[in-house]
């Protein structure tokens, strides 16, 4: 039970910032659209680098420098595209929608929530290398117990603000609103990615 604490308060210490992926969310929760789909990919893909790392997964991704670094420059390269689409969605206030939707493909608001959780290194440091480096500390037993208080931790933040979202659905049925929200989003990830590409 105390693995699964400290995994919990691990879990969450690690997620609750303010980041590319959880811009995504937010932003989509706010539209309702495809919520549930968001929520389930980032859920899914958390458990399992989670599990990769409890597993030993974090010694290999720890060494394979070379890799880390392919994924940096995909994932600086995909949030400069998606800050531009944010913007141009800013720049366009007739097609924004506060809530409902605006059309967008299941498939195509699936893909960008993969993209902004394997394409991001960090994901890998802190998921992979970091909790499975703290869960480990907990013995054979105990780094499991650890994981699922992570998990836990990663499905109700994502659930969270995925379907919380909704609740600030009436303050935001402005295109002006929708306006700022869009540049909030783009600059979020100009950050994330200038971040990415210095660091």
């Amino acid at each position: 039970m105390d693995a699964s604490l400290a995994g919990l308060l691990t879990g969450l210490s690690l997620i609750v910032a303010i980041g590319a992926q959880n811009a995504y969310v937010l932003r989509q929760g706010l539209r309702r659209s495809h919520v549930g789909a968001v929520v389930l990919v980032c859920a899914l893909s958390d458990l399992a680098l989670i599990a990769a790392g409890v597993a030993g997964i974090g010694g290999i991704v720890d060494h394979a420098g070379w890799a880390l670094d392919v994924v940096r420059w995909l994932g600086v390269a995909f949030l400069v595209w998606y800050a531009a689409s944010s913007l141009r969605r800013a720049l366009a206030p007739g097609s924004l929608a506060a809530a409902g939707g605006d059309g967008e493909r299941r498939g195509a608001v699936v893909r960008r929530a993969a993209a902004l959780t394997w394409l991001n290194p960090h994901v890998y440091l802190d998921t992979v290398v970091l909790l499975g480096s703290v869960a480990n500390t907990h013995g054979p037993d105990g780094r499991w117990w650890f994981a699922a208080g992570a998990g836990l931790a990663s499905i109700g933040w994502f659930a969270a603000i995925g379907f919380g979202a909704r609740l600030a659905a009436p303050l935001l049925a402005s295109a002006r609103a929708w306006q700022v929200i869009d540049v909030l989003v783009a600059v979020t990830m100009l950050l994330v990615a200038w971040k990415l590409a210095t660091g």
